[in-house]
């Protein structure tokens, strides 16, 4: 995670959207007054919409949980796929 103040973040703009997208970091750009923002990737936005949408309902994450307890636990079938 980095920071950076509004200033930095506008006078240096392509070297933040270049770490944003290159290395998935995360900008938390603060401003003197406000609340101040995060800047993420888009595949890392996306990630996360994707991740709220599965677990958005209750049986859908019950399902995802259980499947997580059964790899753990090593209850796993191996399939062959064949072209």
């Amino acid at each position: 995670m980095i920071a950076a103040n509004f200033s930095e973040f506008r006078s240096e703009l392509k070297r933040f959207l270049d770490s944003v997208e290159d290395d998935n970091e995360t900008l938390i750009i603060k401003r003197k007054t406000g609340k101040g923002a995060v800047m993420i990737s888009l595949d890392e936005y996306n990630s996360i919409m994707e991740t709220l949408h599965l677990l958005s309902s209750k049986k859908n994450s019950d399902r995802l949980y259980e499947s997580i307890k059964q790899m753990k636990e090593g209850k796993t079938i191996n399939h062959n796929i064949e072209d």
